[in-house]
């Protein structure tokens, strides 16, 4: 199962979300309001920004390609 580094407010992340839950596709959301979480994901992907998602050695950040990379 994939990692996916949101937060709820942004809407980004409700659009990844939203394609992953209409095509149900299981995913592990990691909220970064929770420091432990957000730490994680500068310790993976270097920048502080989200969507991220990590699936084994693929990182990613952008909706649209996380988008692709499912479909």
């Amino acid at each position: 199962m994939v990692d996916l580094y949101i937060m709820e407010t942004c809407p980004y992340c409700r659009k990844v979300m939203n394609f992953l839950d209409e095509n149900n596709i299981d995913y592990n959301k990691i909220d970064i309001t929770n420091s432990e979480n957000h730490r994680r994901l500068l310790e993976l992907g270097g920048k502080d920004q989200v969507p991220f998602l990590h699936d084994g050695n693929t990182k990613m950040y952008e909706s649209s390609d996380i988008i692709k990379y499912f479909e």
